[in-house]
């Protein structure tokens, strides 16, 4: 019985390795993978560097910057990432063009928007002079990233290696800049420069490679009726990545207002250091996502179960891990004057487990166009970390900001059961994380 069985399991395998479609998407994950781990490794260093000549004070007013701008950055997108993909996937070729000309025209128009609630906002919020024009430079690159829609294109297509390219030289542009700026010991104002001129290079790079493929630009067109389907279908996206935003960035804004900015310098390290192993989650649900379009979710159930359990898992051996090295990898990368940052690490770290979780939900939700379920659960985890924040950060600071971040994301897993559209899913995750035999999902509503 045992042989039998490893035979039907080495069969199902040789079968997958020889199934195109399998081998599509799994040399598209490696690119993405690679792009990844050498912009951690990179990015890391570097941003060690800036962060150690800067120092906690004006390191944490340039995150202060980058969240301010963050959290109406989401506006620029209009939540059309994954509509456009979608539609991408399922239309003609014909019809592509008239997709990217119209979301392009649309971004355009969000990023111009978002500059002016930012002007507003930092004279209204914050007059100090540095803290303005650092966020004036930062939010301008949100016109650039415009170009994005290419992007779209690119992994809809299932060719995501063109955007590694392009990543890569803007990685390395930005990267060497910022050394540049170190050794000449330039003011701050100059970094957040560097974050605009990614935001441009990305921009060239990403159309020098639409243009290598045989596409041209010239060839897009804005069509009014298609600019209404995408925000009749994006407008519960548009603002559920408000409130992911919020989610995100929140917690350093107010820091910011309600401690000081050295505190956002230790808190953005501990951050900083979280999201190098955040990578994980994102990449996995990004590079599936063209798949999880094409499933059908009652069959492949199983295939869900096996995705859910084996990452999820996964990433609480890593949090173990990092819990255990997290002050020694702090003084080794940021020094002594970083030391508070090892605590919040430990915190953030058990973050990952939950956004995995997080992010798989939403995918499937998306892909049935239960969009209104999306907001819900964004602006549900927005609002808990908001109300947490307050009441954590006066009391204990830079701790308070990481516990109410965990404390929203897990609770936001349990709202599942509470919403009908989403207790399949939660039955999934349930049959996932607690090794419950499928036999008793068998009632289950379908989704």
């Amino acid at each position: 019985m045992h042989e039998k069985r490893q035979n039907f399991l080495l069969n199902k395998i040789k079968a997958l390795s020889m199934n195109e479609g399998v081998k599509k998407y799994a040399f598209n994950t490696s690119w993405l993978f690679s792009e990844q781990i050498i912009r951690m490794v990179v990015g890391l260093l570097v941003g060690v560097w800036v962060a150690r000549y800067l120092g906690p004070s004006k390191f944490g007013l340039l995150n202060y910057a980058y969240s301010l701008v963050g959290l109406f950055g989401a506006i620029a997108t209009l939540g059309l990432n994954s509509v456009v993909i979608r539609d991408i996937v399922k239309s003609k070729e014909k019809d592509v063009n008239i997709l990217l000309g119209t979301a392009f025209f649309l971004k355009i128009i969000g990023a111009a928007i978002t500059i002016c609630i930012l002007w507003v906002s930092i004279v209204l919020i914050d007059g100090d002079k540095l803290t303005s024009i650092l966020v004036f430079i930062i939010a301008s690159s949100t016109i650039f990233q415009s170009f994005n829609v290419i992007d779209f294109y690119f992994q809809a297509k299932v060719k995501s290696k063109f955007v590694v390219y392009t990543n890569f030289i803007v990685l390395g542009v930005a990267s060497l800049l910022k050394v540049i700026l170190i050794v000449t010991k330039a003011p701050l104002q100059y970094f957040a420069m560097v974050f605009l001129v990614e935001s441009i290079i990305l921009a060239l790079g990403l159309f020098l490679f639409y243009k290598l493929q045989k596409n041209n630009i010239k060839n897009w067109k804005f069509r009014k009726l298609i600019a209404k389907k995408l925000l009749r279908d994006s407008w519960p996206l548009i603002l559920s990545s408000i409130a992911v935003s919020i989610g995100m960035r929140i917690d350093q804004v107010m820091l910011k207002t309600l401690i000081n900015e050295e505190s956002v310098g230790y808190y953005s390290v501990g951050v900083k250091l979280a999201e190098v192993f955040n990578f994980i989650p994102v990449l996995i649900v990004q590079s599936v996502f063209p798949k999880i379009v094409g499933m059908n979710f009652n069959s492949d159930r199983k295939v869900l179960v096996l995705l859910i359990r084996y990452v999820f898992f996964a990433l609480i051996i890593l949090g173990l891990v990092v819990n255990t090295l997290s002050q020694f990898i702090v003084n080794l990368l940021y020094g002594p004057n970083y030391y508070p940052s090892s605590n919040v690490l430990d915190i953030l770290i058990w973050t990952i487990p939950f956004v995995y979780l997080n992010l798989i939900t939403i995918a499937i939700l998306q892909t049935k166009n239960f969009n209104k379920m999306v907001l819900i659960r964004q602006a549900t985890l927005a609002g808990l970390n908001i109300l947490v924040n307050l009441f954590l950060i006066p009391r204990y600071g830079i701790l308070g900001a990481a516990i109410a971040t965990v404390f929203a994301e897990f609770s936001v897993i349990l709202l599942g059961f509470l919403i009908p559209k989403e207790r399949w899913v939660f039955g999934v995750r349930a049959q996932a994380l607690l090794f419950i035999p499928e036999k008793f999902f068998t009632t289950q509503k379908k989704i």
